[in-house]
């Protein structure tokens, strides 16, 4: 073999090995909630009359929280790709040391955290009348 043959072989075993370390961070990225706007979208599209008046994230980006101009509220979640939107009643939230939790009672979806969201976030968001 040539020292130009062996140096394509290389070549090609490189670029295969940096291949497959990027498709493995990529699988492993985790896909967040980027903004409060995709949130307040994900659940007018979904709940049917629900206007958003508003929304939070919470940090890690897992969890949101949607409230309309009625008093509404729908727990926002990352379900691979999509967004999965569950409408609860103002008793399902709740606050945690580690942040907002939504307890949403479906089994599929399971409970909704917004980690470091407090209480004043939720409450600033709140229509008039509802008592958070």
């Amino acid at each position: 073999m040539t020292p130009a043959i062996v140096g394509g072989i290389v070549a090609v075993v490189v670029v295969i090995v940096a291949g497959a370390g990027w498709a493995i961070v990529r699988m492993r990225r985790v896909v967040k909630i980027e903004t409060p706007e995709e949130a307040a979208d994900a659940a007018q599209t979904q709940l049917a009359g629900f206007t958003a008046a508003g929304a939070v994230v919470g940090a890690d980006g897992q969890g949101a929280l949607a409230i309309a101009s009625n008093g509404r509220v729908a727990a926002v979640k990352r379900v691979g790709k999509r967004l999965a939107v569950y409408e609860v009643s103002w008793q399902r939230v709740r606050a945690t040391h580690k942040g907002i939790l939504v307890e949403t009672g479906d089994r599929a979806l399971g409970a909704v955290m917004l980690s470091q969201v407090d209480v004043l976030d939720i409450r600033r968001l709140a229509p008039k009348g509802v008592r958070v």
